[in-house]
């Protein structure tokens, strides 16, 4: 008597079997690699077993975009060729007139394609702090489709409570947008906090080893599925299946890496916590934190990102992002290797001056990606980094 398998449903066995069976043909444990551009058809408009396209569709794509809908708790998920892409996916849904309510405090790369791409064909945006619940809900218009949100934020680690956002957009029929890259499903399910639409660059926790770019886009609505698998196809901004092979293979440990991320940025984040020459810490696990509850309520961890300001400005975080040595100067982040950057200088440069300064963004801001190495290495890197930034003499005024 044969029967279906009951399926996983705790996190850490879906993310290492939702979407994937053992190959039928010789019971190959690892999703096959399907390098082809395209299928045999049986006849004319007859494609064997759905596939006729490699951009329109590929197994491998097909078993990543399945454990992605699982990890979110979703209804179906999509993969594309970056984060950027799918967020062009979102708005290529809009038309002239139609307005966007989005955080101001938001990842250079996507408001570079909100205001240089997407404003110069008619959409409007209007940035807004998010952590102010009713300064969204003011910011919302007739013509307002989205509400879209980071949380937490690149880079100031900042938190919208997403539960109430939603309640607000939805009570207007609007759809809430949540880029979940930072927090990842393991530690935050915006779809069962009331989001419609959940985004990831895939390139960062969930690949998880800086050697892929991959976008998606995670939902419930089966009508939204269709519009966004159109434009996925029409558009073409689809990963290869290398690629989507890479990230499958990533999500497998996203569970016991994001722990580790978690506590060696945690500890990482306290130790800064107490030295004088570090002005400011930001990080959601602190009790300095102004949303500490929100991170906890909504959040079953705090993930892996720390940022800081040092006393000195942009030339004293330039120094020392160029003398960590186990944290490497680089943009991108989530990797198991530690990374370092300073945004206004890199990430975020896209973003003018003075309206990163307005969004409470300093010059000064270090963000680090803190990795799965040995806390006390990444303690010490951060420590001889802090010294040549600083030179002695200013660290004795500082403390004077």
């Amino acid at each position: 008597m044969s029967h279906e398998p009951r399926p996983p449903d705790r996190f850490e066995t879906r993310a290492i079997h939702a979407g994937q069976e053992p190959d039928a043909t010789n019971g190959a444990v690892m999703t096959p690699v399907w390098f082809t551009s395209t299928y045999k058809q049986d006849a004319p408009a007859r494609p064997r077993s759905g596939y006729e396209y490699s951009r329109t569709s590929n197994p491998t794509r097909t078993a990543l975009q399945e454990n992605l809908a699982a990890l979110e708790g979703g209804a179906w998920g999509l993969a594309f060729s970056s984060g950027l892409a799918a967020t062009n996916a979102v708005l290529d849904r809009l038309s002239p007139g139609d307005h966007v309510v989005a955080g101001n405090d938001l990842y250079g790369g996507t408001y570079r394609l909100f205001t240089k791409v997407f404003e110069r064909h008619g959409v409007r945006f209007t940035f807004v702090d998010t952590t102010e619940t009713a300064a969204v809900g003011r910011a919302i218009e007739e013509r307002t489709r989205y509400v879209f949100l980071e949380t937490p934020t690149n880079p100031l680690l900042r938190l919208s409570d997403i539960d109430a956002i939603a309640r607000i957009a939805h009570a207007e029929g609007k759809l809430v947008v949540v880029d979940n890259t930072f927090a990842t499903p393991y530690l935050q399910r915006p779809l069962e906090l009331g989001a419609d639409l959940v985004l990831h660059s895939l390139t960062k926790y969930l690949g998880g080893h800086s050697d892929v770019v991959a976008g998606g886009l995670v939902g419930n609505d089966p009508g939204l599925r269709t519009e966004l698998a159109f434009l996925q196809n029409a558009v073409g901004g689809t990963p290869g299946p290398m690629d989507a092979f890479l990230v499958l293979r990533g999500i497998k440990t996203l569970h016991v890496r994001m722990d580790r991320h978690g506590e060696n940025a945690l500890a990482l984040a306290r130790h800064l916590e107490k030295d004088p020459r570090v002005a400011r810490v930001i990080y959601p696990g602190l009790d300095s934190h102004p949303q500490r509850s929100l991170a906890e309520r909504q959040m079953s961890g705090f993930g892996g990102m720390v940022s800081f300001e040092l006393r000195g400005g942009v030339e004293t975080a330039n120094a020392f992002a160029s003398s960590t040595r186990i944290f490497t100067l680089a943009e991108s982040l989530g990797g198991v290797e530690s990374l370092v950057e300073v945004p206004a200088s890199m990430t975020h440069a896209s973003i003018p001056a003075e309206i990163r300064r307005r969004s409470g963004l300093p010059d000064g801001l270090v963000r680090l990606s803190v990795g799965i190495e040995h806390v006390e290495d990444l303690i010490a890197d951060v420590e001889q980094a802090l010294g040549k930034a600083i030179p002695t003499r200013a660290q004795a005024a500082t403390r004077s």
